[in-house]
């Protein structure tokens, strides 16, 4: 089996965007948002099993908010938002991109201009986090790595939302959700702190932020990160695109469905991204929940005509 890994030219000409990166302050605020809960991944586990430090209410509080912030992201920030894989009305459309900003992310307008602008040059020049950025050799890959996993955060200056999701910007309601992100992210952190005091005091207070507050941040992000950086390396690659994504199954669990990449470049506007048999996409579950009691409308699910039609063709 062979993989279609071509990709589109450049427009003949370019928008004018920053070429700059954030400045130093910013840069500076940011390495902090991204080593102090990634420290606190790499201390869990000993701090776990050495000496016991965790408990139950802790680990639900991480994966229950690991799994809202995610499902915001790959549901609302995602499908609904930067794909329009389907219709929801108002107060949906609101509730998703609150829980997409749980997961710590940014603000939704921004979040879907980057992505948008991903999808327009994937693993071309402009594309804002290519692992390929920097050629095919072993050495290149691992400079590439790092770039699309987080270095690029420090680099780009961002994509322009009234170009690429002016939709989002005409929305005030998102706009208005967007401009307290900074709240809702802090009242990630302190409702796992509060429930953490009530039960065990400033200790479980503590427990609590590092737990469901630090480490669950940097689950999350790093599996985000992962799609962009993993998923255009390894994987397969059952499904013609135009760039090198690819799907790896065994991070399903965490991934929520994302992790088929390949099916998601191939038909970026489709709810579901598993769609082979055994695949699993708790999004894609999500959404068809949903949309049977009325509250997602006009679904765009694939149809096994479309699945076959993009497949590769033996050669």
């Amino acid at each position: 089996m062979t993989t279609n890994t071509a990709t589109r030219p450049e427009p003949a000409s370019s928008p004018t965007e920053p070429a700059e990166g954030p400045n130093w302050c910013a840069r500076a605020i940011l390495a902090i948002f991204v080593a102090v809960p990634l420290a606190a991944l790499l201390g869990a586990l000993p701090l776990a099993v050495l000496i016991g430090w965790v408990s139950t209410v802790d680990i639900i509080m991480m994966v229950a908010l690991y799994y809202i912030g995610v499902h915001g992201v790959t549901i609302g920030y995602h499908r609904l938002f930067t794909h329009n894989a389907f219709r929801a009305g108002p107060f949906m459309r609101s509730f998703l991109a609150v829980a997409g900003s749980v997961a710590v992310e940014g603000r939704v307008v921004d979040w879907v201009a980057d992505h948008r602008k991903h999808h327009q040059f994937s693993d071309q020049a402009r594309d804002p986090h290519s692992p390929w950025a920097y050629g095919t050799g072993a050495r290149h890959l691992i400079r590439g790595f790092l770039h699309a996993h987080v270095g690029w955060l420090f680099t780009y200056s961002g994509s322009d939302a009234a170009k690429y999701a002016p939709d989002l910007v005409e929305d005030r309601a998102l706009v208005r959700i967007s401009r307290l992100w900074p709240l809702i992210a802090v009242v990630t952190f302190a409702i796992p702190v509060i429930i953490g005091f009530a039960i065990d005091g400033w200790w479980g207070a503590l427990r609590a932020f590092f737990w469901a507050g630090l480490v669950r941040v940097a689950l999350v992000h790093h599996m985000t990160w992962s799609i962009n950086s993993i998923t255009h390396i390894f994987g397969k690659r059952p499904f013609t695109s135009r760039d090198k994504s690819a799907n790896i199954g065994w991070i399903a669990v965490v991934g929520c469905g994302e992790n088929y990449h390949n099916y998601h470049h191939a038909d970026p506007s489709s709810a579901r991204h598993g769609v082979l048999r055994g695949q699993l996409d708790s999004s894609a579950r999500i959404i068809r929940m949903m949309e049977s009691v009325g509250l997602v409308t006009d679904v765009k699910w694939p149809s096994a005509a479309r699945i076959e039609k993009l497949r590769v063709k033996s050669s």
